[in-house]
């Protein structure tokens, strides 16, 4: 049996699995392939050309041999490949069995192989972020990302957020991740949407960043701003790995999405022409439209500093699943906060600090970066307390300042419908001495009228 690297023009699913499934099973083989490039942390091993391997399923012995044949690069040709012309070499699997189990391996043995290749994968992974490459957007599909490793050491243990929200949170990742058969069953695509919203400053990314780690996940970092109309949003989605976390920045500050009925065209200024862009239909078709059923167990993440800007279509069920308010740091996420930064779990300057905390606007953020100005516990604690101290005088003087302006607003406003029936009155009023002065001046000019008269009849 034969199993080659493509078909037709897409990779072969079947060769892939191979591939990884076959690179824990090397030792019977004489020679191996090992990689690891800059963005990895783990060893590639692989069976190297014209090597075979030896592999026992059920005491079956299947025998797996990598075979390589060189050619003409320029019938590799794949439109949705721009590398596809410089390969010179064509890859294939070749299985020998006995003819009589092959039932057990179309029904058995293939999908272990498939089941093991994915679990392979996920043990050996190097987490990426992966961002747009526009210079590769037209080449083949997964080109059109790249990606570094990603070595971001937030964790939910360490996230400075309420427990109860945070166990909230935790539930519903594991309920999404062990619910593939309920959304089939259940006729809708298996991925989950969360809104991150609040202030600057409060964890949104390190919350992002947690789940990652947490479910083993890539990011994939959007930024629509860059993308020149629905179609480029589409195509870059549809590369996306299964497993991955899609993650859309400040969504409010993207223009064109806070009216889906908006025009889709803009002015670019460089060249004073109109250029499409992406629009809120375009995206909401993606998110739980016919396309959103293409690929499995993923998770859209929008962040925001203001939720009231976004367009409610955006929110509903089934997009945006669920709502999380990043708040201000709270007693609760100062102690984790002084445990990661100064290792400490208690301290007699906590119960100051607490009270503080309660009654004052900071963020989680700003907490952080004072509790990182000194190694020493006592110092570092003391310094927050002053900044904390600073911020809730500046907090209370300028609510004084907006109160008083507040008053004198409603004073203004007070003082301008007190005056309205006085303007009212001078109105009247002023209308009825006007005439009373025209009469008044006619009945002066009388005499003059009766002398001239009197000297003309003369």
């Amino acid at each position: 049996m034969v199993i080659d690297e493509f078909d037709g023009i897409s990779y072969n699913q079947i060769f892939e699995a191979a591939e990884t499934y076959l690179g824990s099973k090397v030792c019977s083989s004489q020679r191996l392939r090992v990689s690891r490039s800059a963005k990895e942390r783990n060893f590639n091993i692989n069976v190297e050309r014209n090597q075979e391997v030896v592999d026992v399923f059920r005491g079956v012995k299947f025998r797996w041999l990598l075979l390589c044949t060189k050619t003409d690069s320029r019938s590799m040709y794949n439109p949705h490949d721009l590398n596809s012309t410089i390969r010179s070499e064509v890859r294939s699997f070749e299985l020998s069995f006995h003819k009589k189990h092959l039932d057990m391996v179309l029904n058995s043995y293939f999908p272990y192989i498939l089941k093991e290749s994915v679990s392979l994968r996920q043990e050996k992974k190097t987490l990426k972020l992966f961002t747009v490459d526009f210079e590769k957007m037209f080449g083949k599909m997964t080109d059109a990302w790249s990606s570094i490793s990603l070595d971001h050491p937030a964790t939910f243990d360490t996230i400075a957020m309420d427990s109860k929200l945070k166990s909230k949170i935790l539930e519903d990742l594991e309920r999404f991740v062990r619910r593939r058969d309920y959304y089939k069953k259940v006729g809708k695509a298996w991925k989950r949407g969360y809104l991150l919203y609040g202030p600057p400053g409060t964890g949104k990314s390190s919350l992002i960043a947690a789940i990652a780690n947490y479910l083993n996940f890539d990011i994939y970092d959007l930024e629509l701003t860059e993308l020149r109309c629905n179609s480029e949003l589409r195509r870059l989605l549809l590369s996306t790995a299964n497993r991955s976390i899609l993650v859309v920045e400040d969504v409010d500050c993207t223009i064109q999405l806070q009216d889906r009925l908006a025009g889709s065209q803009v002015m670019n200024p460089r060249s004073f022409q109109f250029e499409k862009q992406v629009t809120l239909s375009g995206l909401l078709n993606f998110m739980d439209g016919l396309w959103s059923s293409c690929g499995d167990e993923r998770i859209i993440i929008f962040t925001t500093n203001h939720k009231n800007k976004l367009d409610p279509a955006l929110l509903r069920p089934g997009r945006m699943d669920m709502h999380i308010h990043m708040s201000y740091c709270t007693p609760y996420g100062f102690k984790i906060l002084a445990a990661n930064y100064l290792g400490i779990i208690n301290h007699y300057l906590f119960r100051d600090i607490e009270n503080l905390i309660q009654t004052t606007e900071v963020t989680p953020a700003e907490v952080a970066e004072h509790l990182l100005k000194s190694d020493e516990p006592e110092r570092a604690l003391r310094d927050l307390i002053k900044f904390l101290e600073v911020k809730k005088e500046e907090a209370r003087v300028q609510k004084e300042k907006e109160e008083l302006e507040e008053e004198e607003e409603e004073e203004e406003e007070e003082e301008e419908e007190e005056a309205k029936p006085k303007k009212k009155l001078e109105l009247q009023q002023g209308g009825s001495v006007g005439e009373n002065d025209e009469v008044m001046m006619m009945t002066k000019r009388m005499p003059q009228l009766e002398l001239a008269f009197t000297l003309g009849d003369g």
